[in-house]
């Protein structure tokens, strides 16, 4: 069985309730828009951690994948920044990870679960701040939202 936080739009700030969070999983997604590498260097500092390249990540994080396809146990990941760029072709994925849009959200859709954690970083707008926390035991999962800020 394996933890993972899934987290997005930190956009340059990690929050102590994020970094409580983070500390007690096993892995951590990152659906871009980390702003700095000294947070993506936090960021692993946690453990085994999988980060995308969002929007706002300039020239620095042209390491950063614009996608990632992660296998964890029996369930395969799609990672992913903003939900226009997921492909069309998700043979084999079970979960799709994005972020950009701030707004948590999370549907079923032909048996593979879309998944927007939210934004954890800078508040934008009035949306809240938000996480997501999944366990992942073989082929099954359970998910459910965390807000750290309403």
């Amino acid at each position: 069985m394996k933890k993972i936080s899934i987290i997005s739009d930190t956009h340059g700030l990690l929050r102590e309730e994020v970094k409580k969070e983070l500390n007690s999983a096993d892995i951590i997604f990152h659906g871009g828009d980390v702003n700095t590498h000294a947070l993506v260097e936090q960021i692993k500092s946690f453990g085994q951690a999988y980060i995308v390249r969002g929007n706002n990540d300039k020239e620095w994080a042209a390491y950063l994948p614009d996608f990632l396809k992660v296998r964890v146990e029996e369930v395969c990941f799609l990672i992913v920044h903003n939900k226009k760029d997921i492909p069309k072709d998700l043979t084999g994925v079970d979960v799709v990870i994005y972020g950009h849009s701030h707004k948590y959200e999370s549907k079923l859709v032909d048996g593979i679960l879309f998944l927007n954690p939210g934004s954890c970083g800078k508040r934008r707008f009035d949306l809240e701040i938000s996480i997501c926390r999944m366990v992942v035991d073989g082929e099954d999962y359970a998910h459910e939202k965390v807000v750290i800020m309403p």
